[in-house]
């Protein structure tokens, strides 16, 4: 199976961390989305909505990150996607409650525009509204994640053992180091993040967003939570 991924992509680093930590061989295809090699026509003909990750195992082809989370897990019957139907109607739920209002509001309305040029909006008045709406937001979603989805008795997002949806989660809240976001306050998210970043391969994974995207914006007057 081949993924084309980028090393800065959120939604591509949760399917090579999962695929690191389940020993699941996958050739790797980098998008250089710098360049815009993802308009260009050969990456077009691949998926044209010009995203990474995609997964393609023989003919079939597969984006979207939750999807491709859920046919790998599938593939290898990994115990991160139960497949006890309440259970594993827990992690869809878990997944797709990070993919709609968590990753638009934490990611797209605070961090984006802040890092990346090509995000920030080009009248400094929408640009600040932007952050502040997004920052708003933002502080509800952490407050569901930290005392509800996890809570105090609980080291993951759906109960104490690691599902697919704690590696999509958990690395789009770590977006929120680009702007030093003090996630201390959040005793059950913070807990939550350790038990992730205790991982065998969370570093080598991130090794590159670390470098070039949480490092150079860490002492930046940032708007943070």
């Amino acid at each position: 199976m081949k993924l084309y991924y980028h090393p800065v992509s959120t939604t591509s680093r949760p399917v090579m961390l999962f695929a690191a930590e389940a020993g699941i061989p996958l050739e790797y295809q980098l998008v250089d989305l710098q360049t815009g090699e993802q308009y260009q026509p050969a990456f077009s003909a691949i998926n044209p909505s010009h995203q990474v990750p995609v997964l393609e195992d023989g003919d079939f082809r597969l984006t979207e990150s939750s999807a491709i989370l859920k046919y790998l897990a599938d593939m290898n019957v990994s115990d991160a996607y139960p497949s006890a139907p309440h259970m594993r109607a827990r992690v869809n739920e878990r997944l797709d409650w990070f993919n709609t209002g968590f990753y638009r509001d934490f990611c797209y309305g605070l961090i984006y525009p802040q890092i990346f040029p090509t995000m920030r909006r080009a009248d400094e008045a929408v640009q600040a509204g932007t952050i502040a709406y997004g920052r708003d937001k933002a502080l509800g979603w952490l407050k569901v994640l930290d005392e509800h989805l996890i809570g105090p008795h609980h080291d993951y997002v759906c109960g104490n053992a690691i599902t697919i949806a704690d590696y999509l989660g958990s690395v789009m809240m770590y977006s929120g180091e680009c702007v030093s976001c003090k996630i201390g306050v959040y005793p059950n998210i913070t807990r939550w993040m350790n038990n992730m970043k205790a991982l065998k391969h969370w570093s080598k994974i991130n090794e590159v967003f670390h470098k070039y995207m949480i490092e150079p914006n860490r002492d930046k007057a940032l708007t943070a939570l």
